[in-house]
């Protein structure tokens, strides 16, 4: 079975993906969301959506810090998932972050590497212009981006994890401007492979997408302790958008 277009609307919505990825720490995205609070100096009375939220852990994290949250993903069954930990303030939808929005919100966070998987920059420019458009005024967004310069210096062209007796084997290339994961594995008497395509942005372009649609860039940050980004060192590119 191979997956390639819209890659991201088949691969997470797997059991596989979440078993590939079930080890990851959230709490540096708990540290870094604890840092982020200080630095906006967000008011409990704040509507926060959590755009791209997956199975929903930092919207319920930022819930149990009595935060108004919504959580919105594309995948089906990671927001099946998520509502069991709905309440009177965390609420999950279904929704593709390319159509605009129906609420107004206080803050708009896209993080963990949630943007840049469209051929077309015009879908990217177009999810910029509705997280603009979905703002209250003075609203704020912040996208949490990969530093691609050195993601690209550093990439592992081959590796292989095994998780559930699964040999997930992972191929690393850049191709036309974006950069490949490739997943190859057996399971449940079959063979599978999937993509993970990222564009590759440097902070020069993503300035381009931003003005484009009359967002400002008002911070940058290069990590998850809110330090200074640099393009040679950096991990993260973190932008503080209004």
């Amino acid at each position: 079975m191979t997956k390639n277009k819209d890659w991201f609307a088949s691969w997470f919505d797997t059991s596989y993906y979440h078993i590939l990825y079930k080890h990851r720490d959230y709490s540096e995205g708990q540290a870094f969301l604890k840092n982020l609070i200080a630095f906006l100096k967000l008011e409990k009375s704040d509507l926060i959506l959590d755009l791209a939220c997956g199975k929903g852990r930092h919207s319920i994290y930022l819930n149990s810090l009595g935060f108004q949250v919504i959580g919105a993903d594309l995948s089906k069954n990671s927001i099946k998932y998520a509502k069991q930990f709905e309440t009177e303030t965390l609420k999950f939808v279904e929704h593709d972050m390319r159509n605009p929005f129906k609420n107004k919100f206080d803050v708009i966070l896209n993080l963990f590497t949630s943007f840049g998987f469209f051929e077309d920059d015009a879908e990217d420019i177009a999810i910029l212009q509705n997280i603009k458009d979905g703002l209250n005024p003075n609203g704020m967004a912040v996208i949490d981006f990969m530093n691609s310069k050195k993601v690209v210096s550093e990439l592992v062209a081959e590796e292989v994890l095994t998780i559930d007796d699964i040999a997930f084997k992972m191929n690393r290339y850049v191709k036309n401007g974006f950069i490949i994961k490739e997943i190859n594995f057996d399971a449940d008497g079959e063979h599978h492979t999937y993509f993970e395509k990222v564009k590759s942005i440097d902070l020069a372009k993503i300035n381009s997408y931003v003005n484009s649609v009359g967002f400002k860039i008002k911070h940058t940050f290069g990590n998850y302790q809110l330090e200074k980004f640099d393009e040679e060192t950096s991990d993260r590119l973190i932008l503080v958008l209004e």
